[in-house]
């Protein structure tokens, strides 16, 4: 009786000494929230001159019952290449936040990603990265080649494995994807 008394009063301590333990060094991990994205914007300007061709998709309701508006400004013309910026906004704040910001800071843990549906014929390049010299992707160049028709998607993953061979190797978490139907003219 006393071995069961004395290995509970033990057990109890254990836990007591357990609860009341300070695991907290001082320094908390900060917590690096989901960044709300509600609108991104793809803005392709023909080098050498001309008019820009704008993407755009907004879901200023996020997971609501109301579906992004997606618009395309115009056809891209054949045999131009385009400079490509991205921006994305949280426009559930005012001012809308700008999250490119924020993904090029970390930019070690993010990248886009550039996919043509079968059909569109064109070609893209990365033209920023991060400071270990791997694709960041919020710029580019995008090479429109002969008339055709199809969807371009572009998609932003969080803490990507880097260097990749594309998405389909680089796991990590989608933040945001968007398709447009795309027409070389």
């Amino acid at each position: 009786m006393k071995t069961f008394k004395f290995l509970s009063i033990f057990s109890l301590l254990g836990l007591f000494f357990t609860a009341c333990s300070n695991d907290d060094d001082g320094n908390p991990l900060p917590i690096n929230e989901e960044e709300v994205i509600t609108t991104l914007t793809v803005t392709l300007n023909p080098v050498g001159g001309g008019t820009a061709i704008v993407l755009q998709t907004r879901d200023l309701d996020g997971d609501g019952p109301n579906a992004p508006v997606i618009s395309v400004s115009g056809d891209l013309v054949s045999g131009t290449t385009y400079n490509g910026a991205i921006v994305l906004l949280n426009e559930t704040v005012d001012p809308a936040e700008n999250i490119t910001e924020e993904v090029e800071e970390e930019s070690d843990e993010h990248q886009f990603f550039y996919t043509a549906g079968s059909g569109l014929d064109l070609t893209t390049a990365y033209t920023n990265f991060d400071e270990d010299g791997n694709n960041l992707g919020t710029t580019f160049s995008l090479t429109a080649g002969a008339s055709s028709s199809g969807t371009l998607s572009f998609t932003l993953r969080h803490e990507p494995t880097k260097p990749n061979s594309g998405l389909s190797d680089a796991g990590g978490e989608t933040d945001i994807v968007a398709t447009f139907n795309v027409a070389i003219e």
